[in-house]
């Protein structure tokens, strides 16, 4: 993997500006960088390569730098190398840039405005301020170990004051998450869903869920029925919902699995302005409440739902969810009381559809994680 990332290190003449020359003394850096919009590159540079998600070849390629940071460990993963593997889970825009010593400084400033990561030709990963988070063993290809302690995984400062305010929110309710857990996304690197996905989505879950219900009793409603009734929801199911629907008679894990998401439909329901609030998720979601939002409007009626909910409310709800379900799931691994009443389940439903809701690693539904 090491050699693989070398090889994006070389540069290519023909991609460098005309005003521009490269020179032996040039220092090549890749920048991983989380932002949605790339700053513009204002410093004397060449340019050896550039490219965002919509290039198919970068999610391999980043999943790959994950795989080697995390081999590097040799078994042991230190606070420093998970926060690059969150940080690369995050990236958006890849960069490659010859620049010489005296531009390294403003190399630095437009590395901080794009939250980038830098990753040296000799395999050392550095923060925005040239520190390094991961150098490399002496010999050539070795696996990086820990750097400068004063090097720090760059965050937005939005991403810092929610994390700051949700920690307050926990300790009040005293639910104990580290200090060191990471921040989310934040507004600076957020690439919403539309309203029209999310209402697409939730469609599509709330039929699933329907028949999931349905087949708990004693007349399970036929999916015939349900495409008559919500035509719309068909269009936006996923290979696995689909799967689920074509079966007469599912295993009880897959029923219990689609019953599950009626709380993600809630969360949905919510980014669309559908429903009022995510309570604290120490109980299940009203799920009548939630059908007859759908039944009484209609497919129709809710196509007419013009936006969707403020970014800043999603990602809100998105960092409370992320620290909650982190404690559940502690509480489970070690076997202790879930703190607060707090429902697992629950939680990883609503982390699911909201880490689905900021594209997170750019996954679709069938394929988002929930890590903590």
């Amino acid at each position: 993997m090491f050699n693989r990332l070398k090889q994006l290190l070389t540069p290519s003449a023909h991609q460098a500006p005309p005003d521009t020359t490269d020179h032996p003394s040039n220092i090549l850096l890749n920048a991983y960088c989380t932002v949605a919009d790339l700053p513009a590159l204002d410093f004397a540079h060449v340019l050896n390569g550039s490219r965002s998600l919509a290039d198919k070849a970068l999610a391999p390629h980043l999943n790959g730098f994950m795989h080697h940071v995390a081999d590097g460990g040799q078994g042991a993963m230190t606070r420093t190398r998970y926060h690059v593997i969150r940080h690369l889970q995050r990236v958006q825009q890849h960069v490659c840039v010859s620049v010489a010593p005296a531009q390294l400084e403003a190399l630095q400033a437009w590395a901080q405005a794009a939250n980038a990561i830098l990753f040296t030709e000799s395999g050392s990963v550095l923060d925005p301020h040239g520190r390094v988070l991961l150098a490399p063993n002496p010999a050539e290809g070795a696996p990086a170990v820990d750097g400068d302690p004063a090097a720090a995984l760059p965050y937005p400062a939005p991403a810092w004051d929610r994390k700051a305010h949700n920690d307050q929110v926990l300790a009040a309710r005293q639910i104990a998450v580290p200090a060191d857990l990471p921040p989310v996304v934040s507004e600076p690197e957020l690439r919403l869903r539309t309203p029209e996905q999310i209402l697409q989505r939730m469609l599509a879950l709330f039929v699933v869920a329907i028949r999931a219900e349905s087949l708990t009793g004693e007349r399970p409603i036929a999916v015939d029925d349900l495409r008559k009734r919500f035509p719309p929801a068909f269009k936006g199911l996923t290979e696995l919902e689909r799967d689920f629907l074509v079966k007469d008679a599912p295993t009880e894990q897959e029923i219990t699995q689609y019953l599950w998401r009626y709380e993600a439909i809630l969360v949905l329901q919510w980014a669309l302005g559908l429903q009022d609030a995510l309570l604290f998720p120490d109980a299940i979601c009203d799920v009548a409440a939630l059908s007859s939002t759908v039944i009484e409007r209609g497919t129709e009626g809710l196509r007419k739902q013009p936006v969707a909910r403020a970014a800043g409310d999603v990602l809100d709800a998105l960092d409370l969810t992320y620290r909650l379900h982190w404690a559940t799931r502690q509480a489970l691994l070690k076997k202790t009381a879930v703190p607060a009443g707090l429902i697992d389940g629950v939680l990883q439903e609503r982390h699911h559809a909201l880490n689905w809701l900021v594209r997170f690693e750019d996954r679709e539904w069938d394929e988002v994680d929930t890590p903590t």
